[in-house]
């Protein structure tokens, strides 16, 4: 049996754009990401090779102890070749502005991006904050310096 997560509060405003449109929400019980919507007054076309900032018509306030990301649609991605370009792209605490997708054309036909179209998800999870050690040399490993493709040829 799944156990319910816990939830963390994040404040949130609904712009006049997305008057009408619901708050970016979980499609099911274990999904990981909220779906966001745009909020475009008119539809819009992306053509293959375009990029477009897609309003979804909401601000967020997140705890000082989160982010967001803003992560493609397997969806949107498998039928259309369009993805989020700076995927994910990082909303941070401090941030306050309308939360926007950056959506690129890969696929080779026109997309129509319609108000109300399910076009990223939002996953909020926590950070971790470094401090850093100053350290004259670094404890070995197996994989040592080892770079792009040096733990096999898989």
């Amino acid at each position: 049996m799944d156990e319910p997560r816990a939830a963390v509060s994040v404040d949130v405003v609904r712009l006049p754009h997305a008057e009408g449109l619901d708050l970016p929400s979980y499609a099911t019980a274990g999904a990981a990401g909220l779906d966001l919507m745009a909020a475009v007054a008119e539809p819009v076309v992306l053509e293959p090779g375009a990029v477009q900032v897609v309003p979804t018509g909401v601000a967020i306030a997140l705890p000082p102890t989160h982010e967001a990301q803003v992560r493609p649609r397997s969806g949107l991605a498998a039928r259309n070749g369009v993805t989020v370009l700076n995927a994910p792209g990082t909303i941070d605490a401090d941030y306050r502005g309308e939360v926007g997708v950056i959506l690129i054309n890969h696929g080779s036909a026109p997309l129509t991006i319609e108000r109300g179209m399910r076009i990223a998800q939002l996953v909020v999870a926590p950070v971790t904050r470094v401090a850093w050690a100053p350290v004259d040399t670094l404890p070995e490993t197996a994989r040592g310096a080892g770079g792009y493709g040096s733990t096999g040829t898989g």
